[in-house]
Parts: structure tokens; sequence; C-alpha cells
């Protein structure tokens, strides 16, 4: 199943089924007005939006129109709880190594994570309005789940039936910020505005096999002003699967339905799938060259994200954003 908002002036918008193609849509107005409706009821609410998009994609459904990935807010415009986790380890490991850092053991026992924002999620045709060029304007291309309800102390077993969808995300960084918090020994804030997310979240079955082991295997595109620039496979390398991401999470707290728990920008040892994010770009080029060459995004610069299954279709639809400054 694939599931959209659209955006219809209010904070959560419209919630729509769309269909497995991406190319008509319906809303689903008489079972849930929004997203996190439905997570809050899932059991209940979820077998009447699966019969909607069965309807939609064998021709039957009576309200259909067009889908517009434009139209579309973050499937969860705001969340209770976002977090991210630092799954990729290699990547951490490459950065620390940069910036003359050793990685601790435990980077590799478990995993780091991180509380996010969650008060504005943005859609995945919004620009990423910023006041500064100079802050180091990254994107980060990352897959996160969104939950149902965890209980504290679930096991990662339990917490992997908890997972209701999947999304992509584009997790703006502003790099030439994060020296100074990561100085004083606390986590990211300013670092890190509002993250994006794709135009539709999907049910794990649509993922068929390319979900599986609490990962999903398939390669996750960024095409930076148009240049493709890294297509590394978001199965491969992923030290901490999404239910031990979750079971983390879910150490000391009760985890709420909409919770958003990403894995960090998608990173493979192996160079040659390139990257999601320019600051491991920069970082190879560090420790191959004593300094980094390639600059961070500036004002007019566009960043696509997306991902294909095996027949080449696309999964979520795409995030499309471009870089513009914004006045106070």
């Amino acid at each position: 199943m694939k599931l959209a908002t659209l955006n219809d002036g209010t904070r959560d918008g419209q919630l729509a089924v769309v269909s497995r193609d991406l190319k008509t849509a319906q809303l689903a107005d008489g079972v849930a007005r929004s997203l996190q409706r439905a997570l809050d009821d899932w059991t209940f609410i979820a077998p009447q939006l699966e019969a909607i998009y069965q309807d939609l994609n064998q021709g039957r459904a009576r309200r259909v129109f067009d889908f517009e990935p434009a139209n579309c807010m973050a499937p969860l415009p705001r969340a209770f709880q976002r977090a991210t986790g630092a799954a990729y380890v290699h990547h951490v490991e490459l950065m620390r190594k940069a910036r003359g850092a050793e990685t601790p053991a435990s980077f590799w026992d478990a995993p780091l994570m991180c509380q996010a924002c969650s008060d504005e999620l943005r859609g995945p045709a919004d620009d990423i309005a910023l006041l500064h060029e100079q802050w180091g304007i990254d994107f980060e291309a990352e897959v996160a789940v969104i939950t149902d309800d965890v209980p504290m102390g679930a096991t990662p077993d339990q917490a992997h039936q908890r997972i209701r969808l999947l999304v992509l995300a584009n997790d703006v960084s502003l790099r030439n910020l994060m020296p100074d918090e990561l100085a004083k020994g606390g986590g990211f804030l300013q670092s890190k505005p509002g993250t994006s997310f794709s135009p539709v979240a999907v049910t794990p079955d649509e993922l068929d096999d390319a979900w599986k082991g609490g990962k999903v295997h398939l390669p996750l595109r960024s095409t930076w002003n148009g240049k493709l620039v890294g297509q590394p496979h978001a199965g491969v390398d992923m030290v901490f699967n999404f239910p031990q991401l979750i079971a983390h999470l879910a150490a000391t707290r009760n985890v709420r339905a909409g919770t958003i728990v990403g894995a960090g920008a998608v990173s493979n040892k192996d160079a040659k799938r390139g990257y999601s994010c320019i600051a491991g770009l920069r970082a190879l080029e560090t420790l191959a060259g004593g300094e980094p060459v390639t600059p961070f995004m500036a004002f007019g610069d566009t960043i696509r994200i997306e991902m294909l299954n095996a027949d080449g279709k696309s999964v979520f639809g795409a995030i499309e954003q471009k870089v513009t400054q914004t006045t106070l």
C-alpha cells in the first residue's frame, strides 16, 4: 500500500491512497483524515485503506484523480517523535578519520542515535530555504521507517512487527555549524534544519523481496544539479537494521505510533557507488589529499533523491528540491 498527504492548507494535510505506479490517487477522507489518525488505529483502518488501494490498482476506484507529487506534504507533516541512528558505521568511521578522531569500538556494538526535529517536516518539492550558504549546506539521503506503538523494552523481533511504513528522507545538514555543537558535547540542533520526505510512504510488503532482515535491499540514488553522484545500496554495510534501531530507542521509553526512525546517510565501503551526502566525499578527499575539494551546496542548487525497484520503477516517488535563500 502507498499513502501520501496532500496539502490542503491545514497543518496535517489530507490523507490519500496512491496507486502502485504513482499515477493516480484517491482521498481517504471517508476512512482517516490524516496519516497520524490512521496510525493511531492501524489495525482497524489499514484494511480499509488497503481496499481503496486494491480498487485503485484494478481500475475500480470511483473518485480517482491524477497524483501530483508536487502537491504533497511530508507523509507525516509533523510527528510526535523522530530519531535518527548511525546505522552505516562505515560512514561514521570515515567522517571521524577525516578529522583525526578514532572510532570507539562501542560504535559497532550498539547504534549511535539522537533525537531530531519533528515539528516541521518538509514535503518532497519544498525548497531548502536557508539564510546563509556559509553554513555548509549538505543533502543527506536516507531511508526511514514509521512505527506503530512499541512498548518499552521491546526486542528487535517485537520491534520488527511494529514497522508500519517506510519513507525516503533528505536530512539536510549544515556542516559548518556542526563542529561547535560537537565541541560542546551535545547533539545536533542548529546544524539540523527541517528534513524533507518522499511523496509517498509505503508498507513493507510493497518492497517484495527487497525488504528482508529489517533492511531495504535497493540502491538509493542521489542526483545533484542533474548529475548522478551516488547510488549506494541501502542493504549493504548497514550494521544495525531497523528493528535494532527501534529496540534501541525503546530501551527506556514507550515509542508511540507515528514515530519516525531514520538510519542515517546510506553509505557503502565501495566508494565507486558514490555518496549520499557531500560530507562523505569531502572526507575521502581529505584522507587522499589532505583537504576537501568539493564545495557544499549553493543557492540555486538542486537535489533529487529516489529509489528504484528491480524493474526500474520508482518506489516512493522522488524528493526534488532547490536550495533557496530566505530572509528574516
